[in-house]
């Protein structure tokens, strides 16, 4: 039996990689892996992802993601080493450049390290992160990317011979899909800055005065923008059509996507936003800015959802007035979009990874 580690930042924030990260450990499981998953770090505020995990869970420091000191360091060390001992042969996957900086030199060599990077080419071009890329995945096994085109990027650009492509899973396949006749749009994600839910406000303001203003926005999510939202809402006067809902659980999660009719994503930047992927599962179609290749591979434009150009609100708001105003029109979207998502299926991403670690142990 071949074990497989997965190591994060922090493995338990409510976030996509957490999320791929421990919908992907209990698929191997099931298939008798023998998995953990390491967080580096503690999270904040810990989301159970997997009722009954078959996976053991590591968390190597008590403290939330921060500058280590260099007793945190020589702790980190330690820790690690007193895992790897317990580990047998098989692979190492580092989700973030980050944490392949941290963990790849200090692996055993029967443990064979994969680097994940859960964003785009286009995120990594305006960060740190691809010089990360570029200075550490070439030395891994593989360099796994969330679409072929991303894949092709990073090997042309940042000269990587490794690159590999396995999509994010869903967490599930529902048996039922949405009615698609309620007047409710959703959106999903954390409440921060990169996720320009000011942005998807505007536009669904926007998109009402058209399209009528018996619908409602939807955002599922917490964090800090959370008052700057509410105040941007009533600057919009749509106040009374926005409700906050926080955070619902992973489980009920069918349940608001059984009740949507419209999904929208405004983000600056995306890698493979499961959100979409979600809604697609369920027959709901979606709204989004044009960010990345992963957003492409779930939306195909005017085909599966509606693709509006980055940053550009007056055109979201034109896509969703559109969408909003026919539910012949979400319905015919909705169910291409469900086909197309069918590859995003858990056991068909876990047949990837398995694949993967075939063609590494070549």
């Amino acid at each position: 039996m071949s074990c497989v580690m997965f190591a994060c930042m922090d493995a338990d924030t409510l976030g996509g990689t957490q999320r791929v990260t421990h919908t992907v450990a209990q698929g191997l499981a099931e298939r008798g892996y023998d998995v953990h998953v390491v967080g580096l770090h503690r999270a904040e505020s810990p989301f159970r992802y997997v009722d009954r995990p078959g996976y053991r869970h590591h968390v190597i420091h008590r403290t939330p993601v921060g500058r280590l000191s260099r007793l945190g360091v020589r702790r980190e060390r330690r820790r690690l080493a007193e895992l790897f001992r317990e580990l047998g042969a098989g692979f190492a996957v580092l989700a973030s450049p980050g944490v392949v900086t941290r963990i790849a030199p200090l692996l055993p060599e029967r443990l064979l390290p994969i680097g994940q990077y859960h964003g785009s080419y286009e995120h990594a071009r305006g960060s740190w992160h691809l010089g990360s890329v570029r200075g550490h995945y070439g030395e891994l096994e593989k360099a796994v990317f969330l679409s072929e085109n991303d894949a092709w990027l990073f090997s042309e650009h940042a000269l990587l011979p490794n690159t590999w492509a396995i999509p994010n899973p869903l967490p599930t396949w529902p048996s039922r899909t949405a009615e698609l006749t309620g007047h409710r749009m959703l959106g999903v994600g954390r409440l921060e800055g990169v996720k320009r839910f000011d942005r998807l406000i505007s536009a669904f303001a926007e998109a009402g005065r058209t399209a009528g203003e018996d619908w409602e926005l939807h955002l599922i999510g917490e964090g800090e923008e959370l008052e700057r939202l509410r105040s941007h809402a009533r600057a919009c006067e749509v106040a009374d059509r926005v409700v906050f809902r926080g955070a619902v659980p992973a489980a009920e999660m069918g349940r608001e996507y059984l009740c949507g009719s419209l999904l929208g994503l405004a983000s600056e930047h995306e890698g493979l936003p499961l959100v979409l992927g979600e809604a697609a599962s369920y027959g709901v179609p979606s709204v989004a800015f044009d960010v990345s290749g992963g957003v492409r591979s779930l939306i195909l434009h005017r085909e599966t959802g509606l693709l509006a150009p980055p940053a550009d609100v007056p055109a979201l708001a034109a896509a969703l007035a559109g969408l909003m105003a026919s539910v012949e029109e979400r319905r015919r979207l909705g169910a291409a979009a469900r086909a197309h998502v069918e590859s995003f299926r858990p056991e068909r991403v876990v047949d990837r990874w398995e694949a993967l670690f075939e063609q590494v142990s070549r």
